[in-house]
């Protein structure tokens, strides 16, 4: 019987002396109430280039965020997607180098590892002849599956809101375009909370009260970010899974509160525990700009926070450069 090693031999291999950069967004996913649904683009961009080589080699040139920790070889997330992506495609390839500039802070609910995987796909994805290679629903397909769902990968791909589902082992999503008075805050704390650990803290099932509750919301966050942004902070109101997380990031918890109790429209981004505002308009992102100083200041003196202005990115992944 034929093993994996040798089917994979047996491909065709992508040519040498490609160079292919790509340009990746940050995300951040639920939003509040969207739980593994809905995600945002956000212009926090990581640059990855892959260079194809005619050697077996495995090169690699890691600067930013992760640099110090991640891998240097066939374990790395990025390798792995790649090789994931050439082989449903039905090539193989020798040797790489990779080069990644990474400025997503990583473990800290802005998709850092969606990123990678997008990247990655859509680097690969260029590299095969033009007639083998395939468009974005394919690479959503792809993604989702290595990431184990779409809400991350989705905006990631293709820019602004994303509004994903599943059905069975079909992934699929729709983009809507964010009102441009929507200003995305960013304060994210010194430590990590690995997706693993936040999931593990939710119940297996949930009321039909609260999951009604949550819905309504739902829908009109979409409404919100798109029309009207005077809505965004009953829109992005949570009864699903933030209270369950919290305790595993009490600092960021608290920091939330706070701002919501200002009228601010804050959440957990993704799994946490970064803090997401959504803003509507300069004159309120700077008063979250000064509230999170104020607050962080007086109550998590111990904890470093980076807080960024953002914008919404409306492009999502692309390919820089292909130098054949």
């Amino acid at each position: 019987m034929e093993t994996t090693s040798q089917a994979v031999a047996a491909l065709e291999l992508i040519e040498s002396g490609q160079r292919v950069t790509v340009r990746v967004p940050g995300t951040s996913a639920n939003l509040g109430p969207g739980y593994d649904s809905l995600g945002l683009a956000l212009a926090l961009h990581d640059t990855l280039t892959i260079e194809s080589l005619d050697t077996d080699e495995l090169l690699f040139e890691l600067t930013g965020e992760g640099a110090e920790t991640l891998p240097r070889d066939a374990s790395h997330l990025v390798v792995r997607a790649i090789d994931a992506a050439l082989e449903r495609l039905g090539f193989g390839r020798r040797g790489l180098r990779v080069t990644a500039q990474n400025v997503n802070p990583h473990g800290r609910g802005l998709g850092s590892s969606a990123s990678a995987v997008v990247a990655a796909v859509t680097a690969a994805n260029a590299m095969v002849p033009t007639a083998s290679s395939r468009g974005k629903n394919w690479i959503l397909q792809l993604t989702s599956e290595l990431e184990g769902h779409p809400d991350n990968v989705a905006p990631a791909i293709f820019g602004g809101l994303a509004l994903s589902w599943q059905d069975s082992d079909r992934y699929s999503t729709t983009c809507a375009t964010v009102a441009g008075s929507v200003i995305p805050i960013v304060a994210v704390p010194d430590y990590e909370l690995s997706t693993e650990a936040a999931r593990a803290l939710l119940p297996a099932s949930v009321g039909h009260h609260a999951a009604a509750m949550n819905s309504g919301r739902a829908a009109l966050l979409i409404h919100a970010l798109t029309a009207d942004p005077e809505l965004l902070f009953p829109g992005t109101e949570d009864y699903l899974h933030q209270s369950y997380r919290a305790e595993a990031m009490r600092p960021s918890a608290a920091l939330i509160t706070a701002l919501r109790r200002a009228g601010h429209a804050a959440v957990v981004s993704g799994a946490g525990p970064t803090v997401l505002v959504l803003a509507n308009g300069e004159v309120e992102a700077a008063a979250v700009l000064a509230s999170i100083e104020a607050f962080t200041a007086a109550n998590t003196p111990e904890i470093g926070w980076r807080v960024l202005k953002l914008a919404v990115d409306v492009e999502g992944a692309k390919v820089d450069m292909h130098r054949r």
